[in-house]
């Protein structure tokens, strides 16, 4: 290109020959092949950029050499521009000049710079290699995988894309190999940052952090050049499952020194303890007595935790699920996520505890009870369990009372209920007892019926004959029953007239028995009974009869006597019997 066209054309000859010849001889001292000048960018086409660098021609430099990343052109006419001056003649009789060339150039010696006064170099992390990462400062440099991050990193792909700067380990620009390291940047700038951090730790202050790592018992902060440990208990005053539902990597928040042991550099942070502890004025915002809605947070086989507010749960003990149905898990009436109502029953700041209610937030049946079902009152139900000890009888919905064994029957020996009763059976009772407050109701089927003892004395008066089969044989006597449930004891001195020196030796179970009754105790329910007596009786019996048997034939012999006609002696006015 000539570079006089844009001259004066009225300019003289002579002058313009002598200022050409001036720079030209200034352009040959001043600018050499090899190194790297400052041009004027003075045309851009669509192939080439025309680059004047103050030589007696320009050059032209392929565009592609000024395409960014992003692929558009970065470069317009007036530019300064460093380029390359490579040879003073090209094909075209221009220079030949190389802005990539420059820019290696000049990437080299910033390298040679950084690594002599170990100073860091800006990059860009653009792909993942064998080993480690590959890095864009100029030049394509090698990242190795164990110098990308202060801890020990598995995922090297997160790092691709980041821009930051790398010092340089290692390089060889011959071969054109660099090897970086971020690592040794960032414990640099660590180690400026520890030491004024080091200057502000001390209890009770407030700093700002970033998350670097979250375990299952907290996170580590970076409070700069420092690492701190936020547990996951000091994360809020609410529940916390696990520390990433509070806090994410990356996260900046603000957290209170709460322990610092300079010896072993172990900062304990918290930050729950930044905001008001809700439990503070627990007693004013839940006074006993009060609803509150509330959801079920955790179950366990004693009760149900419920989270009224961040930070305040109470308990709902399975005592306390249902007024009337035996809750075996809480799980049968509650689960995890579920809204409720509840009752406040009791309030523990102190230990941090809120006693809850979830049957107090409905009418108690119980209190019904006393008024439907008053002691002596007939109620009729279904067996709704058997048990060892007796029968439960629905009374009422979810009201169930008991029927204990010992009041099935007056007289019949229950060994188990089920001998009498199953589940779904129907049945009457009497109702002997109401407790509301320890929710028991006591029921009696055999008080439906007089009760035999009571009228015993008017069937068996003492000295009465009785019959029975003998149930049972003791060292101390023998039981016969006189009817059915009823059983008397004849004791061993009552056996027989005579000496018994072991009863079994006269009865065994099942014999049939005559005795006579000596003695009923109704409120005892015991009945004394003698065969001995009943011996004697007989005995008295049979004298009596024989006395009486005599008298009648003494009467009758005396009265024959008298019917028999007797002589007079008419002469001596005399009665005399005939011999």
């Amino acid at each position: 290109m000539d570079r006089n066209k844009d001259r004066p054309s009225n300019a003289p000859a002579g002058e313009e020959v002598e200022d050409f010849g001036a720079l030209f001889e200034t352009s040959l001292r001043t600018i050499k092949p090899g190194e790297v000048v400052r041009g004027h960018v003075v045309q851009v086409t669509r192939d080439y950029v025309t680059v004047d660098v103050g030589y007696k021609s320009e050059g032209q430099i392929p565009i592609h050499e000024f395409v960014g990343r992003d692929g558009n052109v970065e470069v317009s006419e007036g530019d300064e521009v460093d380029v390359y001056f490579d040879s003073s003649e090209g094909e075209n009789g221009g220079i030949a000049l190389s802005r990539s060339r420059a820019e290696q150039l000049k990437v080299w010696t910033e390298i040679e710079r950084a690594y002599q006064s170990q100073t860091a170099v800006e990059g860009t992390i653009v792909g993942k290699v064998k080993g480690g990462l590959k890095v864009d400062i100029g030049v394509s440099a090698f990242l190795p995988g164990s110098h990308a991050d202060i801890r020990p990193a598995r995922n090297l792909d997160r790092y691709i894309g980041q821009r930051g700067k790398f010092a340089i380990l290692k390089f060889n620009r011959s071969r054109g190999n660099v090897v970086v390291s971020r690592r040794s940047v960032m414990e640099r700038e660590r180690e400026v940052l520890k030491e004024e951090t080091l200057k502000l730790l001390e209890e009770g202050v407030i700093l700002e952090g970033q998350v670097k790592n979250i375990t299952d018992y907290g996170a580590f902060i970076d409070l700069g050049g420092i690492d701190g440990l936020l547990h996951i208990t000091d994360m809020s005053w609410g529940r916390v499952s696990h520390p990433s539902e509070v806090v994410k990597v990356g996260d900046h928040l603000k957290v209170v020194i709460l322990k610092y042991d300079p010896s072993r550099e172990r900062v304990s942070l918290g930050m729950k303890q930044i905001m008001p502890d809700p439990w503070s004025d627990a007693r004013d915002r839940y006074p006993a007595g009060t609803r509150v809605k509330g959801k079920v947070v955790s179950l366990t086989d004693y009760g149900a935790f419920v989270e009224l507010e961040k930070g305040i749960e109470g308990l709902i003990h399975v005592s306390e699920m249902s007024w009337t149905k035996r809750v075996g898990h809480p799980r049968d009436v509650l689960s995890e996520g579920q809204e409720v109502d509840v009752a406040v029953l009791d309030v523990d700041p102190q230990n941090r505890r809120i006693s809850l209610g979830l049957k107090q937030t409905e009418p108690n049946p119980w209190d019904l009870v006393r008024v439907n079902h008053p002691v002596g009152s007939h109620v009729r139900g279904k067996v709704k369990s058997v048990t060892d000890f007796g029968i439960f009888v629905g009374v009422a919905e979810g009201v169930d009372g008991l029927v204990h064994i010992s009041d099935l029957h007056w007289t019949k020996k229950v060994k188990h209920p089920s001998e009498l009763y199953r589940k779904g059976d129907d049945v009457d009772a009497i109702v002997l007892g109401v407790d509301v407050e320890n929710e028991r109701i006591s029921l009696g089927i055999k008080q439906l019926t007089p009760d035999p003892w009571v009228t015993l004395r008017e069937r068996y008066p003492d000295g009465s004959h009785v019959h029975g089969k003998v149930t049972s044989v003791a060292d101390f006597g023998v039981f016969v029953e006189i009817e059915e449930g009823i059983e008397g004891l004849i004791h061993i001195s009552q056996l027989s007239t005579e000496r018994v020196d072991k009863p079994q030796n006269l009865y065994k179970p099942g014999d049939d028995v005559e005795a006579e009754v000596i003695s009923i105790d109704p409120k005892e329910r015991r009945i004394a009974l003698s065969i001995k007596a009943l011996r004697r009786s007989e005995e008295r019996a049979e004298v009596e009869n024989y006395l009486r048997r005599e008298r009648e034939n003494a009467r009758f012999s005396f009265q024959d006597i008298l019917s028999e006609e007797l002589p007079l002696d008419r002469d001596e006015g005399a009665e005399t019997k005939k011999p």
